[in-house]
C-alpha cells in the first residue's frame, strides 16, 4: 500500500494527517488481527473517510457514534473473520456515556452549549468525546472507553454542574434523541454561500463570512 500515492490528490495537511491515520488503523487491523478505531471524527471528517474508503475499496470497517444518527462518529476498523455480533461486543468495549443527572433547580435550564462550553473549559480533548444527547433532567455524554474516567471526574468538578450526579453507564443505555429536522425557505439576491448562511443565522454577511472561513458551514456534509 503506497501511501504518498493514495494521498496525493488532497492538499490540505489536516485532511492528509486524518486519512494517513486511517491507512494505519487498517493495517493495524490487518497485521494485529484486532479492532483499531480512531478519534472521533466531525462531520466533515466522516465525509471524508467514507468517500476515501469507497475509493480505496475499504473493507472491514464501521463508522459509528453510539447510534445511527450520531454527527460525531469514530471509525472502526476490525479483521476479516469478524461477523457483526462480534462487531457489536466491540461497541460496548470502545464506547461508554458519561451521564449528568441535574438537581431539580437546574433541570430544563441547560442546552448542548453549557455541556460542551464545560468540556472546553476543562482542557480535554474534543476528539475524545462524541455527540451530547441532551435532554430536560441532565445529558448524555458519549465517549471513548479509555476517556470515559476522565471526562467523568473532570466534569463532576464545574461549578455548574454543582449538585449533580455524574456516572458513567454503557453504550446501550443511551437516551436516544429525536431527530428534529427544520424546512426553511428563503430568498437571496445572489448564489453566493454568504448570502444563504447571512438569512439562515439571521446574521450579516461579515459575520457569515466568518463563520464560513471558521469552516463551520457544511454543504451536503463537506465544508
Amino acid at each position: 500500500m503506497d501511501k504518498s500515492q493514495l494521498l496525493s490528490d488532497y492538499k490540505k495537511q489536516e485532511d492528509k494527517m486524518c486519512l494517513a491515520q486511517i491507512l494505519d488503523k487498517i493495517e493495524f487491523a490487518k497485521t494485529r488481527n484486532r479492532t483499531e478505531y480512531t478519534d472521533f471524527l466531525d462531520r466533515y471528517q466522516v465525509s471524508l473517510v467514507e468517500n476515501f474508503l469507497r475509493k480505496i475499496n475499504g473493507k472491514n470497517f464501521k463508522l459509528y457514534g453510539g447510534y445511527e444518527e450520531a454527527e460525531r462518529k469514530i471509525a472502526i476498523f476490525y479483521p476479516e473473520n469478524y461477523d457483526e455480533e462480534m462487531l457489536e461486543k466491540n461497541y460496548k468495549k470502545i464506547l461508554k456515556i458519561v451521564r449528568v443527572k441535574l438537581p431539580e433547580k437546574l433541570k430544563g435550564k441547560y442546552s448542548h452549549r453549557n455541556y460542551l462550553g464545560g468540556i472546553v473549559k476543562l482542557g480535554l480533548k474534543r476528539e475524545k468525546v462524541g455527540d451530547i444527547i441532551v435532554y430536560d433532567e441532565g445529558a448524555d455524554i458519549i465517549t471513548l472507553e479509555e476517556f470515559s474516567s476522565i471526562l467523568e471526574k473532570e466534569i463532576s468538578s464545574l461549578t455548574r454542574f454543582e449538585g449533580s450526579i455524574i456516572t458513567k453507564e454503557e453504550i446501550g443505555e443511551l437516551n436516544k434523541r429525536e431527530i428534529k429536522i427544520e424546512q426553511v425557505k428563503i430568498i437571496v439576491p445572489s448564489l453566493r454561500l454568504d448570502n444563504f448562511v447571512s438569512d439562515l443565522a439571521k446574521t450579516s454577511r461579515s459575520k457569515a463570512v466568518q463563520i464560513i472561513n471558521q469552516e463551520r458551514v457544511f454543504i451536503n456534509r463537506t465544508k
